[in-house]
């Protein structure tokens, strides 16, 4: 003999909201978590330019004054043959520093002696040919994006490529590229 069913109340109807919206609620605040707060990790890159500058073969590029309000986040020097990244041998000797500006754009310098176009293709997002800018008495070829958005200053001589790399207008890597010295920093 089937038992007759009893009407739902509106107590069952708010259980039953319940259990379906405190999970959407816990989802949707985990993944729209605002990532501007999580902290920002500075890094001291003078010592490892120093020790980039002792070590390469070739001249060794860092800022002259950073500009205020400016954080060091990478500094990298690593020699080839030595572990890179995911752990396996550096086909170059390379030196990377990057900097978050005043408003938060990430803007990056470069330098790597060995393999200058996978390294130009990796740095500059695969970036296409836009044009030349002189910074002082140099030329420096323009590269941007497929999508647009990155930009890229590079420099290339037989000794080392060069390459300033943000998403920013040319006009900025161009000050930057302006800033940066083989001297001490």
């Amino acid at each position: 003999m089937a038992r007759a069913k009893k009407p739902a109340t509106m107590g069952d109807l708010i259980r039953s909201l319940v259990v379906i919206i405190i999970p959407l609620v816990l989802v949707t605040l985990f993944f729209t978590r605002n990532l501007e707060d999580a902290p920002v990790t500075v890094v001291d890159w003078q010592p490892v330019a120093a020790q980039a500058r002792a070590e390469a073969p070739f001249p060794v590029l860092a800022p002259v004054n950073v500009p205020p309000g400016w954080r060091a986040t990478q500094a990298t020097w690593v020699k080839v043959g030595e572990p890179y990244l995911n752990g396996d041998p550096s086909v170059r000797n390379l030196w990377k520093l990057g900097f978050l500006t005043t408003d938060d754009v990430f803007i990056s310098l470069t330098q790597g002696d060995l393999k200058p176009d996978e390294l130009v293709s990796d740095q500059t997002r695969k970036g296409l040919p836009d044009g030349q800018s002189t910074v002082g008495d140099q030329t420096w070829e323009r590269l941007v994006s497929d999508d647009g958005r990155t930009r890229s200053l590079v420099q290339r001589s037989p000794q080392v490529t060069t390459i300033v790399s943000g998403d920013l207008p040319y006009e900025g890597l161009e000050t930057y590229a302006g800033i940066l010295s083989t001297s001490g920093s």
